[in-house]
């Protein structure tokens, strides 16, 4: 699977994409599937307006449970518009449950390119909304705010911007759950730093909080060495400190740290471990029922002597 690839479930939904320039009548029943709403032709004769209100119009609106909001959407690479087409229909969409904003692809957009707005006046808009995700960061927003059902919130790109973060750990989330921050590259827009995430992991935000993701991130290692004394860890069930540079640095870190035996899963897949260090950690963890993800080691690329770095690369970028 490659890491960024279509939507095909949400909220527990098998994705099915709401047909254009068609009025079929074989369709599945409103809250039977999460509804990707994906214009293919721009050049056509239907177009985002008209598309968007004939879904309103066919669907018992009040019924959509899931929508997935892909390619391409006003603007080439855009999905900022939509927000505030979200929000205009909340009094249609009143039983609206999950969204995916940005179902778009290396094939229709790079990861870096994707345009993204506040998404804090969905959450405003839809009090009753219980997962929300975002694709791309550039012009991402994300406004301090309470909302009483989500939770799950998860952001994927390849720099995530500090003010994102800020935002998200400002908010008053009582019944998240499961918060995935995919942090990226500097080079691609993240400024994010550990003094950031510092809330976070000293576990005085999200009471609920069960699913942690600190992952795709250019400081793995130093996020794993804070992760390892983090009081937040104690009530976790699973941890992902996946899709980033992770080395043997920080996997020394994490052994060294407080005990992890109490998670139910550790997923560290794609990282840069020695066989030796991949060996330590399933010796450790297995043996107490943590199930371990540890595939996709990758090999540090070669680079000029002028170059910086280590050859560690993120998995999703650009």
């Amino acid at each position: 699977m490659h890491v960024i690839d279509h939507v095909e479930h949400l909220h527990g939904l098998p994705a099915h994409t709401f047909p254009q320039f068609t009025r079929s009548k074989d369709m599945p029943a409103a809250d039977a599937v999460a509804w990707r709403i994906e214009l293919g032709d721009m050049d056509g004769e239907e177009g985002s307006d008209d598309y968007w209100e004939r879904f309103l119009s066919t669907m018992p609106a009040e019924d959509v449970r899931a929508l997935i909001i892909g390619y391409p959407w006003y603007t080439e690479w855009g999905m900022g518009s939509m927000t505030g087409t979200l929000a205009e229909a909340s009094s249609r969409l009143v039983g609206l449950e999950a969204l995916f904003l940005g179902d778009i692809v290396a094939e229709q957009s790079e990861l870096s390119w994707m345009e993204q707005s506040d998404v804090t006046p969905v959450l405003t808009a839809y009090p009753r909304l219980r997962e929300l995700a975002v694709r791309g960061s550039a012009g991402l927003e994300f406004t301090a705010v309470r909302h009483e059902a989500l939770r799950t919130l998860r952001f994927e790109c390849g720099g995530l911007p500090a003010g994102v973060v800020r935002g998200v750990l400002d908010s008053d989330l009582p019944a998240l759950e499961h918060l995935e921050l995919w942090l990226g590259d500097e080079y691609y827009g993240c400024d994010t730093t550990l003094e950031d995430l510092a809330p976070l992991l000293e576990g005085a935000r999200f009471p609920a909080l069960r699913h942690l993701g600190l992952q795709n991130s250019q400081f793995q290692d130093e996020i794993a060495a804070a992760v390892a004394h983090a009081p937040v860890v104690a009530r976790l069930e699973s941890l992902s400190l996946s899709l980033g540079t992770l080395g043997d640095a920080g996997a020394e870190a994490l052994l060294n740290g407080q005990p992890l035996t109490h998670l139910r899963s550790l997923d560290l897949h794609h990282h840069f471990l020695s066989d030796a260090m991949t060996a330590r950690i399933r010796e450790t963890l297995e043996p107490a029922g943590v199930r371990v993800d540890l595939s996709g080691r990758e090999e540090e690329d070669e680079y000029d002597d002028d170059d910086e770095g280590d050859g560690r690369y993120i998995a999703a970028a650009e």
